[in-house]
């Protein structure tokens, strides 16, 4: 077979993509290791920045996002047993919107239904073939049968263990990587939100964050080791470890119950350089991840879905090829402000094992001038919210 535009991945950064380049007229295929049910059974985060609203609708595929998400003014900062919020709409004119990306990967299923956009499940042993020509294929394994595609550009939205990355020959790519020495305990429950924004909060017990789906379901992390197991934490030492790293105004009204979900997710910076190889293209964790403090991942893919989209519908518009072949150095410019961002936010309010005092009052010392400085809250606000693309 043959298409435009080659997409591995069907999670979200791959289906918006597919989306947006369906609306453009621009004819794309999506091949999906996993199956459908598979993809929608994963538990991700939900802030979402302006930009993927945006290019939700422009997708056409934000009705329900529209209809059921919940807008966020600003978030609440807690330490020391206190807490101070931020508003987003003193200093920026954007507020945050909370929608489970989850939801927001169905409704991008959906909608690829709804025009009988091509998708291929349970696609095996990926191979791309001469990415650096100007005919560039796939072979793959699609349940048992061997498929040939022919394309013109190939977007990896694979993750970070997908075949794309890793096509880019080691000589011809760097990558950095930080791990850092914890990860985050999550819980997702049916009950009411203890606070009608999100509360990131430093304790000298480690890092919780208080989050939220919808009036009813309610998402918290705690920060815990990485070698740490699920097995380890009963719902209800859960619920008595969050309330003593939350100030107590919280913790009195905090509601608890059976969590429906929990998981251990560590947490690591990572960015590969180039972003793109001959026309191979990577987005999202293909090339980069930020630990979650921020809420940045899904946020940064959709970034680079717009840069990617914007150039592609250049070329075949116009036959105009300036914007891809500047793809890498636009999407990682982006990049790079939000991996310090997300490093920022994570180093500001966990408890690593190797503090020293020292450490200990620098970062205390961080948090009072955040508190304090209405420069550095506006500067938290704008990265926040989402850097313009």
């Amino acid at each position: 077979m043959r298409v435009n535009v080659a997409i591995i991945g069907g999670g979200p950064s791959g289906l918006l993509l597919a989306q947006l380049l369906h609306q453009s007229g621009i004819d794309a295929i999506v091949l999906e290791r996993k199956t459908r049910e598979y993809v929608l059974s994963r538990i991700r985060a939900g802030v979402l920045e302006r930009g993927i609203v945006d290019l939700m609708v422009k997708a056409g595929a934000a009705d329900r996002l529209q209809a059921e998400s919940f807008t966020h003014d600003g978030t609440v900062i807690a330490y020391k047993g206190e807490s101070f919020a931020i508003p987003f709409s003193k200093y920026t004119a954007h507020p945050v919107t909370v929608y489970g990306q989850t939801e927001l990967t169905r409704d991008l299923y959906d909608a690829r239904e709804a025009v009988n956009g091509k998708t291929l499940f349970n696609v095996e042993d990926v191979v791309i073939n001469n990415a650096k020509s100007s005919s560039p294929s796939i072979d793959c394994i699609v349940d048992g049968k061997q498929v040939h595609i022919d394309c013109d550009y190939i977007a990896g939205c694979d993750g970070f263990h997908g075949v794309s990355r890793q096509t880019i020959p080691p000589e011809a790519r760097r990558e950095y990587e930080k791990n850092y020495p914890f990860g985050w305990l999550g819980i997702l429950s049916e009950t009411k939100p203890v606070h009608e924004e999100l509360i990131y909060a430093n304790s000298d017990r480690g890092f919780a964050l208080c989050s939220m789906r919808n009036e009813r379901l309610s998402r918290y992390y705690l920060q815990c080791d990485t070698n740490d197991h699920i097995d380890n934490w009963s719902d209800a030492q859960f619920w008595d470890e969050l309330k003593k790293r939350i100030p107590e105004k919280f913790a009195d009204t905090l509601e608890s119950g059976p969590s429906i979900e929990k998981s251990i997710a560590p947490l690591r910076s990572f960015v590969c350089e180039p972003m793109q190889w001959g026309r191979l293209f990577l987005c999202g964790d293909a090339a980069h991840i930020v630990p979650p403090t921020g809420a940045k991942g899904l946020n940064t893919a959709a970034s680079d879905v717009h840069y990617l989209f914007t150039a592609l519908k250049q070329w075949y518009a116009e036959k105009d090829h300036q914007l891809l072949d500047t793809y890498s150095q636009t999407a990682l410019k982006r990049v790079w402000k939000v991996e310090r961002f997300s490093w920022w936010m994570t180093t500001m309010l966990h408890r690593f094992p190797d503090q020293s005092d020292f450490d200990l009052q620098i970062q205390s010392a961080e948090l009072d001038f955040l508190r304090e400085s209405e420069s550095a809250q506006a500067s938290l606000a704008t990265n926040y919210v989402g850097l313009p693309y």
